[in-house]
């Protein structure tokens, strides 16, 4: 369940983010010129916070213990973020405004008539998705199975056998020479 609606909650705050949030028109000489910003305009923390979450909730599969708790919380935090970064990005003008500047060639320019989309509570959804998966990886994450050990070392050195030399195989007897042992000695 973490894991769908984890990554469900990336694709949905990254699809939000590449839409259209607002709206409005400008008076540039005179007319009014329409204006538009998409919430990567508006915000960029949305579509970073996803990717992070996307990360982290591969993350919170590969470790253990300590790792796990610390990889889950962030995961958690990230659907956070993006929770606020849209609410917030929802109601902002500045990025209609710097449109409206840079159409009119006037810093002092601001939109009119300013209108949101929904896409900005979409993009919260999906952060609240990513927040319900890490919130999941930590009350739950400590029962769920890990990645195995089994190419892990555990600090101890390893023993090296020594390798067979057979006589009867000339191409062991040239590696024996190349490691600087005599084949032909025992």
């Amino acid at each position: 369940m973490a894991l769908l609606s984890g990554a469900l909650g990336a694709a949905v705050a990254l699809l939000a983010t590449r839409q259209r949030w607002s709206m409005g028109t400008a008076t540039v000489a005179g007319d009014a010129f329409p204006l538009s910003a998409k919430g990567s305009d508006v915000t960029g923390v949305p579509a970073a916070l996803a990717i992070v979450g996307l990360a982290a909730l591969v993350a919170v599969f590969a470790v253990r213990r300590t790792g796990r708790f610390a990889v889950s919380a962030l995961l958690a935090l990230s659907g956070a973020g993006i929770v606020v970064a849209a609410l917030l990005g929802a109601t902002d003008s500045s990025a209609l405004d710097d449109k409206a500047a840079q159409a009119s060639g006037d810093t002092s320019s601001v939109v009119h008539a300013f209108d949101h989309t929904a896409w900005p509570y979409v993009a919260a959804v999906g952060g609240g998705l990513i927040l319900l998966a890490g919130l999941l990886a930590l009350f739950y994450g400590r029962r769920w199975p890990a990645m195995s050990g089994r190419y892990e070392r555990n600090g101890a050195p390893r023993v090296r056998r020594a390798p067979v030399v057979d006589p009867d195989r000339p191409e062991d007897i040239w590696k024996a020479l190349d490691r600087g042992e005599d084949p032909t000695g025992a």
